[in-house]
């Protein structure tokens, strides 16, 4: 590992005014949980940590005006116990226990976890099920707000340009008759990487779906949205024929590899089986 400089803002003020001095040099951390392990495998070699970790005013969850906002430097520890997102958004407190290990959980941010652009990010298909978006802060003080469903570009590539950090999260609260479910699927009970995960948003009239919202991960080289399977979905009772139908759409939409933790044919198998389980699951 080379030798990095080191600095640590004070305020958001001051942030910023750092990231405008060094942003062709910066680089942003908070939890390091992935940062960290990418130096010692020398995939990553930093000029510069601008360390964010202690910043109180990007590390908050909040219920405000119909809208939930969360601090890019929240932990998941913070997101997983989290008495209003256990109440208003229980889907991405549950994907959030299950992120790594409590070490983990205590050290990793949500902005964290999102920035990093990985296809198993744990908490990104919750996040785009409830139609969230990032708030990215620029070097200059300027804030723009981008759907999480447009912020990955690709493999470990997202909407950030040099001198920008993601700063924030909102999403609309779900309604009353907005339910959800979300599954991960690992090798293994605790700790696991995910193979394959499926986020579910339904807003039901009566026995219709009104509004569907379903996300996917490790299925395709982003977090993604499964934009045909929720048109199926909307405007229709929903029975065991259309979840057939659903499963066949999905496994049409996804685009999953086959590596260490699973082929692509289990990948495809499992994912179309863990839609219909939740699907199935925010209906009661």
């Amino acid at each position: 590992m080379t030798s990095t400089e080191y600095i640590k803002p004070s305020d958001l003020s001051d942030l910023r005014h750092v990231m405008e001095e060094y942003k062709a040099r910066a680089t942003v951390i908070a939890g390091g949980t992935n940062l960290i392990p990418e130096m010692r495998n020398g995939e990553r070699s930093p000029e510069l940590f601008i360390d964010i970790s202690d910043m109180t005013e990007l590390s908050f969850i909040r219920e405000n005006n119909g809208s939930i906002a969360i601090g890019a430097a929240t932990t998941i520890a913070e997101v997983a116990s989290s008495p209003v997102l256990l109440d208003s958004s229980p889907i991405l407190a549950s994907a959030a226990k299950q992120l790594g290990n409590p070490l983990t959980r205590n050290r990793a941010t949500l902005g964290g976890n999102l920035a990093n652009a990985s296809p198993c990010a744990d908490t990104a298909p919750p996040l785009l099920a409830l139609d969230a978006s990032v708030e990215i802060l620029s070097p200059g003080g300027k804030t723009r707000q981008v759907p999480l469903s447009k912020f990955f570009h690709g493999y470990k590539f997202t909407d950030l340009v040099k001198g920008e950090i993601l700063s924030g999260i909102t999403f609309p609260k779900p309604n009353a008759s907005t339910k959800g479910s979300h599954t991960k699927i690992g090798l293994r009970n605790a700790a696991s990487i995910c193979v394959a995960s499926i986020a579910v948003i339904l807003d039901m009239d009566g026995k219709t779906c009104r509004k569907a919202r379903v996300a996917a991960g490790s299925v395709a080289p982003i977090p993604m949205r499964a934009y045909r399977v929720e048109k199926l979905l909307e405007g229709k009772e929903i029975n065991a024929t259309l979840l057939d139908e659903c499963m066949a759409v999905l496994k049409e939409e996804i685009s999953p590899i086959s590596d260490i933790r699973g082929s692509l044919e289990y990948r495809s198998y499992v994912t179309a089986m863990i839609l219909k389980r939740n699907i199935k699951r925010a209906l009661k």
